[in-house]
């Protein structure tokens, strides 16, 4: 496989690159919070960027790479703005993937498996050493993208805290956390925090054009993004919107599963060519288990994302001890979907599992 042929684990299928992305939406109070440090002169040498998924935090941090690279300033008239003309030369180098002075930490590919690695592993960011020495001869600014830093295995972890507590000079490191309480606490510790919020209808719905999809603008879409452009792209792209209300239809007779729709749903997650289906099946059960935890604390929802979801949510959430149980499954459903992941587990018994797994949870709540 040729290296154009390599996904990129930080683009979501059917959007431009975070680095391609002309307008960053929905986002100001980041951008002018990074605007003011830089103009104070208090200009951190460690970023975390945190937030949701799919909201705009690594365009936010390709933005703020372009502007330090460029050498730019913030603009005297109108709002502060991190936006640099995109035939400014530095701006070209970023765009092609050829600055010197940028260094982007992912997730490597695995020539053996021939898939992406499911952590950035510590000779990605071991890499840097070779990076800063060789940038420093070029002079000015060095900028460092970590995407996503919540996927740093143990070893990488330390590598990256090392370069926060003794960064070289002229250094920014932008650090992306979609979990950022799963980092090191010394990590943290290290970074100034800049917050990336969901967006607003308005915002998602540019956010949508701007990648070249139609703004659906049904309230299905609008309730499992979220307020997530990128979740937006991606339930577009795979179906999920058909795909969460087959998981309803599953669980419509709760505390007792539909056995024939449970089978159908776990054996359209196993063979060749389902990984994405899988891993979407995945984050819609984990989003079923929160919407059902929260429906426990603030009744039935307003707005659903399939047909008969809130009298479902409603019924198998009435009250705080069972928002107490959905939540603690879903914790529990989750990490045994990342083990799950990690260790390759049969995706079809891996479906299954959890399904029964909700039955018993609907079934012990009824039964209180």
């Amino acid at each position: 496989m040729s290296n154009d042929d390599i996904p990129e684990p930080d683009r979501t299928l059917g959007a431009p690159h975070p680095r391609e992305t002309p307008v960053l939406y929905g986002q100001a109070k980041a951008e002018a919070d990074f605007l003011e440090a830089f103009t104070s002169g208090r200009l951190h040498s460690g970023w975390l960027i945190t937030g949701p998924r799919g909201v705009g935090k690594a365009t936010l941090a390709w933005k703020i790479a372009t502007f330090l690279l460029a050498e730019a300033g913030p603009s005297l008239l109108g709002d502060p703005t991190l936006a640099v003309d995109p035939d400014h030369p530095d701006a070209r180098l970023i765009q092609s993937g050829a600055h010197p002075r940028l260094a982007l930490i992912r997730r490597p590919w695995d020539d053996k498996t021939k898939k992406l690695k499911s952590e950035i592993t510590v000779d990605a960011v071991r890499s840097l050493k070779t990076f800063f020495h060789m940038s420093a001869a070029d002079g000015g600014r060095r900028v460092v993208i970590v995407d996503a830093a919540d996927e740093l295995n143990r070893n990488a972890a330390n590598a990256i805290l090392k370069e926060l507590e003794e960064p070289p000079a002229n250094t920014t490191i932008l650090l992306i956390a979609h979990q950022p309480s799963r980092l090191l606490p010394t990590i943290r510790s290290r970074c100034r925090v800049l917050r990336c919020g969901t967006l607003p209808p308005d915002d998602l719905q540019k956010a949508l054009v701007q990648a070249g999809h139609s703004a659906d603008g049904s309230e299905s879409l609008a309730t499992l993004a979220g307020g997530s452009a990128g979740d937006a792209i991606r339930l577009l792209n795979h179906d999920g919107l058909p795909l969460y209300a087959e998981i309803i239809k599953t669980f419509e007779g709760l505390p007792h599963i539909n056995r024939p729709a449970a089978l159908r749903l776990a054996d359209s997650c196993a063979g060749r060519g389902a990984d994405i289906r899988f891993g979407l099946t995945l984050d819609l059960i984990d989003l079923f288990l929160s919407r059902a935890a929260r429906a426990g604390l603030v009744g039935e929802p307003t707005a659903q994302g399939a047909m008969g979801e809130a009298r479902l949510l409603a019924r198998i959430a009435p009250d705080d001890y069972a928002a107490r149980r959905w939540a603690q499954l879903q914790q529990d459903l989750s990490n045994r979907s990342r083990h799950g992941r990690a260790v390759n587990l049969d995706p079809a018994a891996l479906i299954l599992d959890m399904i029964f797994k909700i039955e018993e949870t609907a079934q012990g709540v009824a039964a209180a």
